[in-house]
């Protein structure tokens, strides 16, 4: 037996370490009386360890599985890699609670194998002893869950183990797998995450499992939980964009009538969420046993409006002009040679740059036309790549062009063999794809005097070319760079015969425009080095069209957009999804009305995904919704996935949990000896109102979880124009905040949370978009993946001028329950030690908070934080080996 000591962290966080006692280190047993613990406080740096949200001793974290309720406990598994912080050597993690509060960690309970990798599923408890698992005395908990077979098939398949006591120890049914894809035709590749539910009507077991990449999931039967029968599939449907996974199927009453249910369908998405990444979609239809129908089955109609562009008829249309090769002499009629099947747009034609496949490019431009209508309403597809700020069109900019390079080197002084005698006409002698140039020659040190044989090997030779002098009298230098991104390979401004800028490529064969801000130099004597100094890859520079001018030239967009431009300037943009299901996008443009505008349709993209799709572009009074907004969220955060509800729930309520994380950054996340946690869990009804039925969501009270201990009443104020601390310090790390946000006069209005020197969460509804948001891009730490910082928006319209917000704030997390639970938005943040405060703000306008209430303080006055020992009990087993030893110790810690 091991003894462990009680570690109270610097945040106050709670850890288990291991204890070394005097008798042991003489060879004698540690003694535990009971479950009491030796206690010393050290302190451990772990500042963002959740108070109250469940996570690991140690270790990555990912998907809750098995969620069941059994005898008087509630077990939480999850996927766990028992080696490290970060995804690999998937097994199944456990913890029980009593209460949804304390939770005790067990040991690993399905230890995956480098054959064999245990994915996600379900547990639960066989009752009736349909699967012949259980013994007298011992009913068997039975988990369905993926293996990940590791061989040289890589294949997925569904498979049971079974425990006999209370979900302690599990043993693996000697019949795995139970259930092939391949029988019924799907991909065994991407097969994975059975959840089971006992179905009544018919005395038989139910599995749902996702058939992953073609976003469907399948529905089986089985008897005895061995055996199973494929019933049917749904699906695609809702949001596409990403894999299926984890589904989960349930029933619950509407508006709380026994006699009026229906049917839940979860599905989570990865990626192609609302707010981008992983997320959480569900379905509301009904399950007659066999097959599952959604309620969202009639076909999408966007709001009427004045038609500008079909693309029906043969052509363009008049007054339509293009350039380069991408979009050819008219419409496309649906798919083009070589392209995935083109799908979501209207009638027969439609704008397609896949002409000779993504290679090509161009622009395609609409005549002009008056906005006079409130929104700009389209169908788009293709590649996800948007117009970049502060990019053009690779237009020259204005100036004096110092060197094209097209008369040779004349004036230039030459080192070395890498330029050769003369600049080059495109590619080089075994060089290809050179292009971004001007005219027909540039400055090439690929080794262009190289023999048929291409020997000795390119990019081998150095060398410099040195312009003759000019004087700077402009402001700004452009010039045309490709090639290595080396040092050494590199476009050099001198004066004096010193180095004062220097610009290499960016290891491609495109030349792009540079610019030089040498508004510090004006009037000086400078001249302009080329330099290749490396031999091997990428050894080599490209240059062309030196220009010397008031402004800098703008690097080319790679764009393959549908632009909306008005003085010459682009004001609207939008791209596709890396996908060929055209979906419709929306413009506000009620700020332009009266103004002329022309739709310009940009293809200045050859690589991967380099083409766009466009079709049905209209003026019309409200917006179109696209099939992100017009699908069903159970978040609309950045960290809400894997949701999964609770089996045998008592008094037949339904539960759920989710892996607070998305897998954008998850291995990358500040936290350390541990990596992931999960939600809140949330008891899930349906309401009917407002024309449909919606599933609303609350976080889970049981008796014991009582309220804080420090509790600041703060009734109701107003807020005029800026910001008021309510709370300093005093509210703590963790916080618990009620209040109902009455907008008034304000733009924008509402909370941040863990403020403190420049930085802090805001949690705010803005009137005029009729959103609420949550930004955490000052939250704290940020930098450490490019998409964490963010903000999360959903439409939500105001009840009475109000809405209720409730806020759960934890040292590492925030999650926002809105309007009676119809709105929730679970986001990440990891703000700085000492940003503890809660702040209310009004912009431009006075804003009232009524009943405001904040729960906060150190985690001793608010959510009890502790370890204990506890002695696994094991009241027998039978049916084989263990998986995992019963003598094992636990950890337990109060939530």
């Amino acid at each position: 037996m091991r003894s462990f000591r009680l570690v109270a962290a610097m945040s106050a966080v709670v850890v288990l370490l291991p204890l070394v006692s005097a008798s042991a280190s003489t060879g004698s047993s540690p003694v535990a009386t009971g479950s009491a613990v030796v206690a010393e406080a050290v302190e451990v740096p772990e500042p963002f360890r959740p108070a109250y949200h469940f996570s690991p001793k140690k270790n990555w974290l990912n998907d809750p599985n098995g969620l069941v309720y059994y005898d008087g406990e509630y077990h939480l598994f999850f996927q766990y890699n028992p080696d490290g912080t970060t995804w690999g050597n998937m097994s199944w993690g456990h913890a029980v609670s009593k209460d949804l509060q304390t939770w005790d960690e067990m040991p690993v309970a399905i230890e995956g194998t480098p054959q064999e990798r245990i994915f996600s599923g379900g547990v639960v408890v066989d009752h009736d002893n349909t699967s012949g698992l259980g013994t007298p005395g011992n009913t068997a908990m039975v988990a369905l869950y993926t293996s990940w077979y590791e061989d040289s098939s890589r294949h997925q398949a569904q498979s049971v183990a079974y425990s006999l006591d209370k979900g302690r120890t599990w043993t693996k049914h000697p019949g795995n797998p139970v259930l092939r894809a391949e029988p019924d035709g799907f991909d065994p590749l991407e097969f994975r995450d059975p959840k089971v539910f006992w179905y009544e009507p018919e005395n038989k077991w139910v599995m749902s499992v996702a058939l992953a990449t073609e976003r469907r999931i399948a529905l089986y039967s089985s008897p005895d939980l061995l055996s199973w029968d494929l019933m049917s599939t749904f699906g695609p449907a809702g949001a596409t964009g990403g894999v299926w996974e984890v589904p989960d199927l349930f029933e619950l009453p509407v508006n709380g009538d026994p006699d009026n249910t229906a049917w839940v369908l979860l599905v989570n998405l990865n990626p192609g969420s609302i707010a981008g990444g992983s997320g959480a979609q569900y379905f509301v239809g009904d399950f007659d046993g066999t097959t599952f129908t959604s309620d969202d089955g009639e076909a999408y109609e966007p709001p009427a409006g004045e038609v500008l562009a079909d693309f029906e008829g043969g052509g363009y249309g008049d007054g339509w002009r293009s350039t380069g090769t991408a979009f050819g002499a008219g419409p496309a009629s649906g798919t083009l040679p070589g392209q995935q099947q083109v799908t979501g747009y209207l009638g027969e034609g439609l704008v397609n740059s896949f002409l000779g496949g993504d290679g090509p490019t161009g622009t395609l431009a609409s005549p002009e036309f008056t906005i006079d209508r409130g929104w700009v309403n389209l169908l788009v597809g293709g590649g996800a790549h948007e117009r970049p700020p502060g990019t053009g069109d690779g237009s020259v900019p204005p100036g004096i062009v110092l060197e094209d390079f097209e008369g040779g080197w004349g004036g230039w002084e030459l080192t070395g063999e890498a330029f050769g005698v003369a600049p080059v006409a495109g590619d080089a002698r075994c060089q290809e794809g050179v292009a971004g140039y001007l005219g027909e020659r540039l400055a090439n040190s690929f080794d262009h005097q190289l023999p048929d044989a291409c020997s000795p090997p390119p990019d081998s030779a150095t060398g410099t070319a040195t312009s003759s002098p000019f004087t700077v009298n402009q402001d700004h230098l452009s010039f045309l760079v490709g090639g290595g991104p080396h040092v050494g390979t590199a476009v050099q401004l001198m004066v004096d015969g010193e180095v004062v800028r220097s610009t290499s490529g960016r290891q491609s064969g495109t030349l792009d425009w540079a610019s030089w801000d040498v508004s510090a130099l004006r009037g000086r004597q400078a001249r302009l080095r080329l330099v290749d100094e490396v031999t091997g890859g990428w050894g080599h520079v490209l240059v062309d069209h030196v220009v010397l001018g008031p402004e800098p030239a703008l690097p080319r967009s790679q764009e393959t957009a549908v632009n909306l431009v008005v003085d010459g300037e682009v004001v609207r943009n939008a791209s596709g999804a890396d996908a060929e299901a055209m979906d419709w996008v929306a413009w506000d443009v009620s700020g332009l009305q009266g103004r002329t505008a022309r739709i310009e349709v940009v293809d200045r993209n050859s690589g991967g995904w380099g083409h766009i799709n466009v079709d049905h572009i209209m003026l019309a009074d409200d917006p179109a919704r696209s099939v992100l907004q017009r699908a069903r969220w159970l978040d609309h955060g950045r960290d809400y996935y894997a949701a999964v509800s609770w089996e045998d729930q008592p008094d037949g309520k339904r539960w759920t949990i989710a892996w607070m994380n998305n897998w954008q950054y998850a291995n990358d996340l500040p936290t350390s000896p541990w990596r992931g946690q999960m939600t809140l869990p949330r008891e899930l009804s349906l309401v009917s109102d407002r024309g449909e039925v919606t599933l609303v969501q609350q976080p889970v009270t049981t008796p014991s979880r009582g309220a804080a201990k420090t509790l600041h009443a703060l009734g109701t104020r107003t807020v005029r124009d800026g910001r008021v601390e309510v709370l300093d310090g005093t509210a703590g790390e963790t916080a618990q905040i009620d209040v109902r946000l009455d907008v008034g006069t304000a733009d924008r209005a509402g909370l941040v949370v863990r403020s403190g020197a420049g930085e802090g969460t805001v949690i705010g509804y803005d009137a005029a978009k009729q959103e609420l948001y949550v930004d955490r891009r000052r939250s704290g730490v940020v930098g450490f993946h490019p998409e964490f910082a963010s903000v999360e928006r959903v439409p939500l319209d105001l009840d009475g001028g109000t809405v209720r917000l409730q806020v759960f704030v934890d040292r590492s997390s925030v999650e926002v329950f809105a309007d009676g639970g119809r709105v929730t938005v679970t986001d990440l943040v990891f703000p700085s030690a000492g940003s503890d405060a809660v702040e209310l703000f009004a912009d431009s306008g006075a804003a009232n908070f009524i009943g405001l209430r904040v729960n906060g303080g150190s985690p001793a006055s608010l959510w009890t934080g502790r370890f204990v020992e506890n002695v696994v009990p094991n009241p027998g087993h039978d049916g084989g080996s263990p998986l995992v030893s019963n003598q094992d110790k636990s950890r337990s810690h109060r939530l």
